[in-house]
């Protein structure tokens, strides 16, 4: 690994800034040659580092008094109005190289749109997107968009394929990831007018091994690699999921406690149980890269505990380590390329 140096939103998420400097310490403790900066409320800061023991020539605090709110009404304005924030700042430092990556549990909106407009996109990038890696049977599954582009165009969606078949291949070691797109049917003439859109063109797309519609009950089945949809359809189900999964480990609590031969089966379950839920836990992953964003910018769960957001830095170490968006840009340039190309033919 080589030795990077991680602007930390030490003021986002819900449990700032205890979780984001807990995170921080245990994330240095795993890597040695990492530097962290925690950019936030200094006296608030202090206050969380107040007890712990850690390398203070690899850890540093910025003051930054302004804080990006996590329930901004106005996620856009925020980060216009909020220019010396302990996000904006951040995203300030990966676009002039003072800082290799950004970890932020902050608002979903304002970490998108301060990526935008202030990191910036990979050249050709039409709109960056979420991804988050989902349990499925025999693997992570990735899906994207989960939120940053509620309202999509088709060649978006293109591009969302393109990039995280890139990052799938890079991260999870597939060679040639499935790609499906999320759809009510699996026929191809199936789904809306976006739906079949995006259908045709990703069936031309050299970049990609499209393997044709994905319905819902089959995303966690092992159907692809990796599932594309707007950011509006892939919330919902990644929300709806989240919540099923809530639901049946509830009623398995509530069934295991109701009588002394299910407490009994219950402690022989245990530990699949635990194994179970861990694999269900997004904490394990901690948070998910902005993929055509020009820098490494992880947006942490907004719930995330101090060994989340530890991973969520494990997460930006291994993104940089990657070199996706170097394969995302030179990706880009060959779309660019074959599209001059078609058109001149015409």
């Amino acid at each position: 690994m080589a030795a990077y140096k991680i602007v930390v939103d030490a003021m986002g998420g819900d449990y700032a800034p205890l979780s984001p400097v807990e995170g921080a310490l245990i994330a240095l403790e795993r890597h040695p040659d990492l530097q962290i900066i925690l950019a936030g409320r200094e006296k608030e800061i202090r206050k969380a580092l107040e007890g712990k023991t850690y390398d203070k020539d690899r850890l540093t605090v910025l003051h930054k008094e302004q804080v990006v709110e996590n329930e901004e009404h106005n996620p856009a304005e925020a980060v216009r109005t909020k220019k010396d924030s302990s996000l904006m700042y951040g995203m300030k430092m990966v676009k002039e190289k003072e800082a290799d990556g950004l970890v932020s549990a902050a608002n979903t909106g304002a970490v998108l749109a301060g990526a935008t407009l202030v990191a910036g996109r990979i050249r050709g990038v039409l709109r960056p997107a979420l991804s988050v890696a989902l349990p499925g049977r025999k693997g992570p599954v990735l899906l994207l968009d989960v939120g940053a582009n509620v309202d999509s165009k088709p060649a978006y969606l293109v591009q969302f394929a393109q990039m995280t078949s890139i990052y799938c291949q890079r991260q999870l070691g597939i060679k040639k990831p499935r790609v499906g797109l999320l759809n009510v049917g699996v026929e191809p003439g199936k789904g809306n007018a976006l739906t079949k859109e995006v259908y045709e063109l990703l069936e031309k797309e050299p970049e990609i091994r499209f393997v044709g519609n994905v319905e819902a009950r089959e995303v966690l089945e092992d159907a692809a690699d990796v599932i594309v949809t707007d950011g509006f359809a892939g919330n919902i189900l990644l929300k709806g999921l989240e919540g099923v999964a809530r639901y049946m480990f509830s009623c398995l609590k509530e069934e295991m406690t109701k009588s002394l031969r299910n407490k009994i089966g219950a402690l022989l379950l245990k530990p699949a149980m635990r194994n179970l839920k861990h694999k269900m836990d997004p904490s394990a992953v901690g948070g998910t890269p902005l993929l055509g964003i020009d820098g490494a910018v992880v947006k942490a769960h907004g719930n995330s505990n101090g060994e989340a957001f530890a991973n969520a830095i494990e997460q930006c170490i291994r993104y940089l380590d990657s070199n996706v968006n170097q394969e995302i840009a030179e990706c880009m340039a060959r779309s660019k390329q074959r599209a001059r190309e078609e058109k001149s033919v015409e």
